[in-house]
């Protein structure tokens, strides 16, 4: 996905990054900043706050922000 369809969806929800980011205790830069580098990517990231950023942004929409996110998530 691309930064500008999940915002879309965020939007949809009534959401956006910063709401999203403060009712999960991240704070908003971070999570513009991780979105901006790993949205769309192939591979999922190995820092353990871009990790937990993209699975809770992925549970919000209900959609892998990065493939196999979700799965990997709930083998933890």
């Amino acid at each position: 996905m691309t930064p500008n369809q999940i915002r879309a969806r965020l939007v949809e929800k009534g959401s956006s990054y910063r709401q999203f980011a403060i009712s999960h205790g991240y704070e908003p830069r971070n999570v513009t900043q991780v979105v901006a580098r790993w949205a769309g990517a192939d591979r999922l990231p190995n820092g353990r706050l871009a990790f937990a950023i993209l699975r809770d942004l992925s549970e919000e929409i209900g959609t892998d922000v990065v493939p196999g996110i979700r799965q990997t998530a709930n083998a933890q």
